[in-house]
């Protein structure tokens, strides 16, 4: 049997997997098997903090609603807001509505006022 010389396909496999990991510092960027090791190691990273980051997102969004809701003494919290929101139909996603609060404290202050008049007449006319 002759002798296969695996010169040109191993160097290219090897190259396309090292300019995944080329940033990496020392051995991380040079050794071919700690290369192959460190790119199983970042993608399972990348793989998990994806929705690590979806989740922090959603805490900060909900963080920022809350203080500007507390902010200005209305006796209210998230939670409740929320849930208001929701009865009157009022379909905001906590990104919009934590833009809103940065950009534009007043319009939800408007909102929260208004829901809380349009649910306390529902309410006091036992229509709920």
């Amino acid at each position: 049997m002759t002798r296969t010389k695996r010169g040109y396909t191993a160097r290219r496999r090897r190259t396309k997997v090292r300019s995944f990991v080329s940033s990496f510092q020392g051995a991380h960027s040079r050794l071919t098997r700690t290369i192959s090791q460190q790119e199983i190691r970042a993608l399972d990273s990348t793989h998990r903090d994806r929705d690590r980051q979806k989740r922090n997102f959603r805490r900060l969004w909900i963080t920022r609603i809350n203080a500007v809701i507390r902010e200005k003494g209305v006796s209210y919290s998230y939670s409740t807001f929320i849930r208001d929101l929701y009865k009157r139909s009022l379909f905001l996603n906590r990104k919009i509505l934590a833009q809103i609060a940065i950009s534009n404290k007043n319009s939800i202050y408007m909102i929260s006022n208004e829901i809380v008049k349009k649910v306390d007449w529902k309410e006091s006319a036992g229509i709920i």
